[in-house]
């Protein structure tokens, strides 16, 4: 019995260790930009670089009562993807026509950055009720997946 894992796995194993070095408070998510099998980026929440994290100042989203899934701005913390994204810009790196695996399904605003980052494919672990983003990412003509790294199964989503 071969225990090795499958590539969508492997890549989404490193998501879940990426997220691991979130300061989010509510919610670690992490991501990781791939093409042709080889790491292009990578990232995960948390507040931008030289600002005091959540963990530090608590979370701006708590004590607004803000709901999940609504008033991203009101955050102090950069997403994963959007952290990926920057990574790779920063490093001169082109994303284009790569794939992304991500612990959660992208927010509406990271769903426009994919789309204008020429993301071909998603790769998601866990589910995120915002329709504009499936929305822009259907019409964008993107594929998402949900990874099983258990099953070994994937299931397209759009």
């Amino acid at each position: 019995m071969n225990n090795r894992p499958n590539w969508h796995q492997y890549f989404m194993k490193m998501a879940f260790l990426i997220a691991e070095r979130s300061t989010c408070l509510r919610r670690k998510v992490g991501a990781l930009i791939i093409r042709d099998n080889q790491i292009l980026s990578t990232g995960y929440n948390g507040a931008p670089k030289h600002i005091r994290h959540c963990s530090v100042t608590g979370c701006l989203r708590e004590k607004l009562n803000v709901p999940s899934g609504e008033r991203h701005e009101l955050c102090r913390g950069v997403h994963a993807e959007q952290n990926a994204i920057v990574q790779a810009a920063v490093n001169g790196v082109s994303i284009a026509n790569g794939s992304i695996y991500c612990t959660n399904q992208p927010c509406s605003i990271c769903a426009k950055l994919l789309i204008n980052s020429e993301i071909k494919t998603i790769y998601i672990a866990n589910t995120y009720k915002d329709e504009l983003a499936m929305e822009m990412l259907k019409e964008a003509d993107i594929d998402m997946n949900l990874v099983d790294i258990d099953s070994r199964n994937l299931k397209r989503i759009i």
